[in-house]
């Protein structure tokens, strides 16, 4: 079945249909990495937008629903250039087109992939629908594209309600603004007991439960659509609790204490974006899907300084903030795309926590 790609500048592409066949209107961002699709297809951060591949094949070793980030995929539709019609892996459970049909997530293949992404680095992100409508009227649908926006997506992707990943190391406070697994994961290993929290919960809870350290995840959207959040994560600021974040949780705690952000004309994502740590000069290959970023121009010292750096472009990649135990980062270190280049974070964390707990 055909399918038609119809950007906000008004550019067509035609493919094939995969996955569901329904209509849907989404911001179209691109991700540059050769391998991890099922986790980029996982990761909540990605709710409220479809993901174009850039790498030409897809699909290719199936999937393995043990890599999966997150209970379900969340983008709102899939763009590749080829989709692989035979996996062939020997962990393969399913093909995409099956996990994209089962979970209702319309995607579109065969179309050109470099072109698609040339624009949206030429001209920067943009709305688009994909539709199966071979009798579109263009002039109908450029205003509803150019009305689209995220919203207030972390509340659809966080947690229902809080749990618990035993261990007898430090008590950790994970706060799940649309957290992929192996953050919880990478602290349980090293033997931390991980609560994690929905996204809403107050302040107060967290800190009355007396936690060691606690973590702010990654999520989706705008940082400035989670005003009560906002909130919240200062008061956990004003405290003396061991605090990392990342990504999401990274710019909101940044907004919490005076600072800025504003959006990339087309983001980062992708599993090999070089970030330098400014302490030590050493260069790190990190995992990142972000479309915000601090704006360092508006940083007070007196509250944080910047950490880490984007390379190729220069953009705030972490914050080391003032007097205080906190540090964020923009990247995902819990991601392993070098493999194991910046899981040296949470060891850093874990000893923060030690630190404070024998203060």
């Amino acid at each position: 079945m055909k399918a038609f790609l119809i950007l906000e500048d008004g550019t067509v592409f035609t493919g094939t249909s995969i996955g569901s066949t329904r209509e849907i209107i989404s911001e179209i961002v691109f991700n540059t990495s050769m391998t991890g699709y099922l986790e980029v297809l996982t990761d909540p951060s990605y709710a409220g937008q479809a993901v174009v591949m850039t790498y030409p094949l897809i699909g290719n070793y199936g999937i393995c629903h043990e890599d999966m980030e997150s209970a379900r995929p969340w983008p709102d539709g899939y763009i590749v250039r080829e989709l692989s019609r035979l996996p062939s892996n020997f962990r393969s459970e399913d093909t995409i087109q099956n996990f994209l049909a089962e979970y209702d997530i319309p995607g579109i293949c065969g179309i050109d992939t470099r072109a698609l992404t040339k624009i949206l680095r030429e001209k920067g992100t943009m709305n688009g629908m994909i539709t199966t409508n071979e009798n579109y009227q263009i002039e109908e649908i450029l205003p509803k594209l150019k009305e689209y926006a995220t919203g207030k997506v972390v509340e659809k992707v966080t947690c229902a309600e809080k749990s618990v990943l035993p261990g007898d190391g430090p008590k950790v406070a994970l706060l799940d603004l649309g957290a992929k697994r192996n953050i919880a994961r990478s602290l349980n290993q090293r033997g931390c007991q991980v609560t994690i929290y929905p996204a809403a919960t107050p302040a107060e809870e967290i800190i009355a439960a007396k936690p060691d350290g606690i973590m702010l995840s990654n999520g989706p959207g705008d940082p400035k659509d989670c005003g009560n959040i906002i909130q919240e994560i200062r008061k956990l600021y004003e405290t003396d609790i061991p605090i990392f974040a990342i990504c999401l949780g990274h710019q909101l705690m940044a907004l919490a204490t005076g600072a800025d952000t504003h959006k990339m004309k087309y983001g980062h994502r992708g599993g090999n974006h070089p970030v330098k740590d400014l302490k030590t000069g050493r260069v790190y290959i990190s995992s990142q899907n972000h479309g915000y970023v601090v704006d360092t121009d508006k940083l007070d010292p007196a509250v944080a300084v910047p950490a880490f750096v984007n390379v190729n472009d220069g953009t705030n990649e972490g914050l080391a903030y003032t007097g205080k135990n906190i540090f964020t980062v923009q990247f995902h270190p819990e991601a392993c795309p070098g493999p194991r280049d910046s899981g040296y974070l949470f060891d850093r964390f874990m000893q923060m926590m030690e630190v404070e707990k024998h203060a």
